[in-house]
């Protein structure tokens, strides 16, 4: 049986064992999210011995050179030396400029990074808490524009980070984990192309920022915002999305709730078999939007999707 060490620990663990699972149940705490390779919470240095890595491109070569592997996609194949990511030495410190509510559930967090960060909009963010605590964010500011990195919570719900961010004040400190590109974004060879963007709750966060990017490099075909919320109220950014609408008249913005829902897709009509469509939320709503895109004829190349996946 292949042997972990962490620190001065070691443990023998069942051959193929999940290295994330072999790492929590042993008391060594890896935080995740997703188990899919896709928020990058459980980031792990291997510095003795390779596990079996089932999703090697999630990480630059880089990254994987200096030993660093996502312990959700990684089987205990060997002997491992295994060191987990520690904030305080791996992490990047971010300090809060303002934290403020957008609607009765909607925290908005804007941090001020210890050095400037490079990243284009719709890219997520780890964000750690002093206690350990790691979630995974789509980043909701505009690089170049915005001087912060801006983060949409759902908060409607208790969670440990969500629970520690209504707490946060100003000049407050938390730590930048892993930074890591989503499906989201926008191309700059799609200028003349319609442009399709569906959100559903905080889903608005990322598409925000490229709205906001698009518009920035003078987008030329025509623009429709969909937002989903569960109720008016939470329409966050509805006040901002009609003041860039009145500046932009390619640009339609359309707030819809669960109740106006279907006769929303039922209206949901291809701008043109051209266009790029965008979507970003929960699963259940992604589902529901690209089934709809399918139906229209969208062909499927042209729809990039993001799905939020909660964990407390």
């Amino acid at each position: 049986m292949p042997h972990l060490h962490v620190g001065d620990r070691q443990w023998s663990v069942a051959e193929a064992s999940n290295l994330l699972d072999a790492l929590n149940q042993a008391g060594v705490r890896v935080p995740y999210s997703c188990r899919a390779g896709s928020c990058h919470a459980c980031l792990v240095r291997c510095v003795k011995g390779d596990p079996l890595d089932a999703l090697p491109e999630a990480l630059p070569a880089e990254k994987r050179q200096q030993g660093w592997r996502l312990a959700c996609q990684c089987k205990v194949v060997q002997d491992l030396t295994v060191e987990v990511f520690d904030p305080l030495l791996d992490g990047l410190p971010a300090t809060v400029q303002s934290c403020d509510w957008l609607s009765p559930t909607v925290l908005r967090l804007r941090l001020e990074p210890g050095k400037p960060l490079r990243y284009r909009a719709g890219q997520h963010q780890v964000l750690w808490t002093g206690q350990g605590v790691a979630r995974p964010y789509s980043l909701a500011s505009l690089p170049g524009d915005d001087g912060f990195l801006e983060f949409h919570l759902d908060c409607r719900r208790p969670g440990a980070f969500c629970d520690h961010a209504r707490l946060l004040q100003v000049g407050d400190e938390l730590r930048l984990g892993e930074l890591r590109g989503g499906a989201l974004r926008y191309d700059p060879d799609w200028q003349d192309k319609p442009l399709l963007l569906l959100a559903a709750g905080t889903g608005l966060g990322p598409l925000w920022g490229i709205l906001r990017e698009a518009l920035r490099q003078e987008h030329q075909g025509a623009i429709r915002l969909i937002h989903l919320a569960h109720d008016a109220q939470e329409h966050y950014l509805a006040t901002e999305l009609q003041a860039l609408a009145a500046l932009h008249p390619l640009l339609q913005v359309q707030l819809i709730t669960q109740e106006t829902l279907q006769d929303a897709l039922a209206d949901l009509r291809m701008l043109s078999r051209h266009a790029m469509a965008l979507v970003c939320g929960s699963s259940e709503s992604v589902e529901v939007f690209a089934k709809r895109l399918y139906l229209t004829g969208l062909p499927r190349n042209q729809l990039l999707a993001d799905v939020f996946v909660r964990r407390e």
